[in-house]
């Protein structure tokens, strides 16, 4: 009897021994991703104690996060002054106002002297090249003002050799190649287009360098006249329909 309560005993040993070993394992193998960090205590050299508080990753200092967002915010930036230029100074509801609109820009985006001479040619049709119309001659005949006032050294290259004169006037610029002069010296040239399009006209113009071709300055400019028919701004409507009214 003695001996079996001995090994009853041992048993019972073992069993407990078994249970806490299998505990200990379960706790160091069990997540602990929900348990705040506790904060790790040091000691200087001095003996002063402190606490060393566990470091967190900022999101918003990661360099090519911030690269990012830098260009999403230059991006933003662009579009918004874009959005300014076209609804300040690109877009106008008069001809006036887009001629000059025209004339600012070129002086704002020169790359130029305004000693060497300009000469101004009529603005063509966009589809035909050489084209124009009243309109066209108007918005290059305006432009010899507006950028003669802005300090360009404009010149009227179709100035004849001597004044013409009949029964209606004097006359000293022409049209006509044979009155004109042969060549003209090393100057900038002013050419323009225009397109038509609903309720308005879209207008780019750029001055380029003669001898070279390169582009020394350039605008757009479009002129929102919000007519449903542009015949009456370009003078081209057809005629009124009119019916013969006969006897039978």
């Amino acid at each position: 009897m003695l001996k079996l309560m001995k090994n009853s005993c041992w048993f019972l040993l073992f069993v407990g021994v078994l249970s806490l070993n299998a505990q200990q394992l379960q706790t160091k193998e069990s997540p602990t991703l929900d348990e705040p960090k506790k904060a790790q205590i040091v000691r200087s050299a001095d003996g002063q104690q402190g606490i060393l508080q566990p470091v967190k990753t900022d999101p918003s200092r990661d360099p090519v996060a911030q690269s990012d967002a830098n260009k999403l915010e230059a991006a933003r930036q662009r579009l918004d002054v874009a959005a300014d230029v076209q609804k300040i100074v690109t877009t106008q509801d008069t001809l006036e106002a887009t001629i000059a609109s025209l004339a600012t820009q070129m002086m704002q985006n020169k790359k130029m002297h305004t000693t060497k001479p300009v000469l101004i040619t009529s603005f063509v049709r966009l589809d035909n090249l050489k084209q124009t119309s009243e309109f066209g001659r108007v918005l290059s005949e305006s432009l010899i003002n507006e950028l003669s006032n802005r300090g360009f050294n404009v010149i009227e290259f179709r100035g004849q050799v001597g004044i013409s004169i009949n029964e209606q006037g004097e006359y000293f610029i022409t049209r006509d190649v044979n009155k004109l002069k042969q060549n003209v010296e090393n100057t900038y040239v002013v050419v323009g287009t225009y397109s038509r399009q609903y309720k308005q006209v879209m207008l780019n113009a750029r001055v380029i360098d003669n001898a070279s071709g390169q582009i020394i300055s350039s605008s757009r400019a479009t002129y929102a006249h919000d007519l449903r028919e542009d015949c009456v701004v370009f003078k081209d409507c057809q005629p009124p329909r009119s019916i013969r009214i006969m006897k039978e």
